[in-house]
């Protein structure tokens, strides 16, 4: 890792928490964007949260002139991968009754002790996977 990329990530890490912490403090809810998400298609509430989801994807768009190379790589290009693992991923968010962003981010600094379980296992889960992946299916790099 270079000081570019540790910058980076302490810099969204830190806008992140802000923008959290925002939410928290003006809306009375937690930045799951799971939850955001559903809430955002049905129930009340509805107006805060479209904006929350467009602010995500405008704020995307607009990072690609800053990160060109977080925008050019995709694992594959096959839509049915795309989809599947797409919905793998929301069915998980609801099993696990939030995202990484409820859990990870917020909820453990609300020491809450469900989220504490839920990171500790999507985090599990994740490197499980990535050394699956590395030395298993795609070859040690």
């Amino acid at each position: 890792m270079n000081v570019h990329n540790a910058v980076m990530g302490l810099v969204g890490g830190a806008l992140i928490g802000v923008s959290a912490s925002i939410l928290f403090a003006t809306v009375g809810k937690i930045a799951g964007v799971s939850g955001i998400l559903a809430g955002s298609v049905s129930g009340p509430q509805r107006h805060w949260r479209r904006l929350f989801i467009g602010g995500l994807v405008i704020g995307g768009l607009l990072s690609g002139p800053f990160v060109p190379l977080a925008f050019t790589e995709y694992p594959t290009n096959n839509v049915w991968t795309l989809l599947g693992g797409g919905l793998l991923v929301g069915y998980g968010t609801r099993l696990g009754n939030g995202c990484t962003s409820g859990h990870g981010v917020c909820g453990l600094s609300r020491l809450s002790q469900r989220s504490v379980v839920a990171t500790f296992t999507f985090m599990t889960m994740a490197f499980l996977t990535v050394y699956v992946m590395q030395h298993h299916v795609m070859g040690a790099p």
